[in-house]
């Protein structure tokens, strides 16, 4: 029991620490405990308010695009998609760096900022007489750019937590973002009730209807998410084993906190991590707690069997498209067009589009159907090892680094995956349509296999930076 007249809040909590144990061995007193994790539910808030962002629209693109220009075609919607990963590609690595050196509020605050400025473009790129596309690519672009704070908001988690909250506040962390991606098409829906006229705001030439409401619901959300953390978040970081150490990003830092760990992060395991999380993204793209890193490997062999099942098998051949062809060369199919097709009516594909396998790729003569329960199975299969390989992936990296500043790193590592949802589209229109299923899945199960053998190189090293050094034991 607290002392007469000692604030029972400011009295330190004291433990034992020990693995499995809820105790803690260190001095943090009940109101740093509550704000440091205030903080951190703000930021999984943060995710899921930049998926949301940018899964919104993604169904309204590319019927608004040909809305505001004629000119546009299926290859430039894939640009509009892709500028999105390529945006945020190239702002991860700077917001990181950024909040290595300055407190998180800032880089936090400038991209959401940015993010909601895109979102009133987006709403505005039918004002213009000419050249609205490429308004709109811009509008996206600026989006993902403001959606490479991703990195940020991983880095503090991290930084904010010890080996044993870690593992939970990662997945937290991916849950709030595939929740925004989930939901984020959900809303779309409801605002498809305004439909294509809605009503316009003549003093200010606003256009507010199915297209433009969710990007203006976007840029509210940033709005609110800024008040948020101008109100609540506060700098917090603790080593692996939950002490509190002094915050480059606050001046103020207490004199009492430990200082960082001395040592060296595992390069090599860095490295390796980012390529594993590389293709984790890259084949999530084409198809669109024990130890992490068997975890990680389970995740990987779920994965591979998923594709293996996927293999075109038996000598049943699908259903030709016995349709006119209106020239004698193969089109060349973009990421763009296959997009279109989510935006068909069944009614179009009933009367008019022809179906089965299209004459134009001869692959269609000598592959086998897929049939439907083996793509079922596939899909179960990859949708479990997909997420279990994400949320490893991030909670290993972030082990390997330790309590060290890690924004650049984790700048690296959302760029690598911004970068594996551009190539993987690209890969997959271009190898599918040449070569087929048989080639296009053999070739994925490929990459996973070096994956494997990648990760079993390395394995030894994937450990956390405290055990590394010898201060935990694993």
């Amino acid at each position: 029991m607290a002392s007469p007249g000692i604030d029972t809040e400011q009295e330190p909590l004291l433990g034992d620490r020990t693995p499995g144990s809820r105790e803690w061995d260190i001095i943090e007193t009940e109101e740093h405990y509550k704000s440091r994790w205030i903080s951190i539910r703000i930021l999984y808030l943060t995710m899921f308010f930049s998926s949301v962002g940018f899964s919104i629209v993604i169904m309204s693109i590319w019927p608004y695009l040909q809305k505001i220009d004629q000119t546009a075609d299926a290859s430039f919607l894939g640009w509009v998609i892709a500028s999105f990963s390529l945006g945020q590609m190239v702002a991860s690595p700077v917001f990181g760096l950024w909040s290595n050196y300055r407190p998180r509020k800032e880089p936090l605050i400038v991209s959401i900022f940015i993010s909601v400025v895109a979102n009133c473009l987006y709403a505005y790129v039918h004002v213009p007489a000419s050249h609205n596309k490429y308004y709109m690519l811009v509008a996206r672009g600026l989006v993902g750019f403001g959606a490479g704070n991703v990195a940020v908001v991983r880095s503090y988690i991290a930084g904010a937590t010890s080996l044993q909250e870690r593992i939970s506040s990662m997945a937290n962390t991916s849950a709030c973002q595939a929740l925004g991606f989930i939901l984020g098409p959900v809303f779309q829906t409801c605002f498809a009730l305004i439909g294509e006229k809605g009503v316009t705001w003549d003093a200010i030439k606003l256009q507010i209807n199915m297209y433009t409401a969710p990007v203006l619901l976007g840029a509210f959300l940033g709005v609110l998410n800024i008040i948020l953390i101008l109100s609540l978040l506060r700098e917090h970081r603790v080593d692996d084993s939950g002490r509190q150490c002094k915050n480059v990003n606050f001046e103020e830092a207490s004199t009492d906190e430990v200082q960082f760990p001395q040592g060296n992060i595992d390069q090599v395991a860095v490295l390796a991590t980012n390529v594993l999380f590389f293709v984790v993204l890259f084949i999530f793209a084409l198809f669109e707690t024990i130890g992490e890193r068997a975890i990680l490997l389970g995740g990987l062999i779920v994965v591979w069997v998923g594709f293996f099942i996927l293999l075109p098998w038996g000598n049943q051949f699908p259903k030709i498209q016995w349709e006119e062809l209106h020239n004698n060369s193969i089109p060349n199919t973009t990421f763009g067009e296959i997009i279109i097709t989510l935006w068909k009516s069944p009614r179009e594909d009933r009367n008019e589009g022809p179906t089965g396998c299209p004459i134009e790729q001869a692959w269609c003569f000598y592959t086998p159907m897929i049939h439907l329960a083996q793509f079922l199975t596939a899909a179960t299969l990859i949708g479990v090892g997909y997420p279990t390989c994400n949320v490893t992936s991030y909670t290993l990296y972030s082990k390997v680094l330790g309590p060290k500043p890690q924004g650049v790193y984790m700048g690296w590592l959302t760029a690598s995956g911004s970068a594996a949802r551009i190539l993987g589209p690209v890969f997959i229109s271009q190898v599918y349509t040449s070569w087929g299923p048989r080639w296009a899945f053999s070739l994925v199960c490929g990459i996973v296999v070096l994956t494997i053998m990648l990760l079993g190189v390395v394995y030894r090293r994937l450990v956390p930076f405290s055990v590394r050094h010898g201060r935990i034991q694993e």
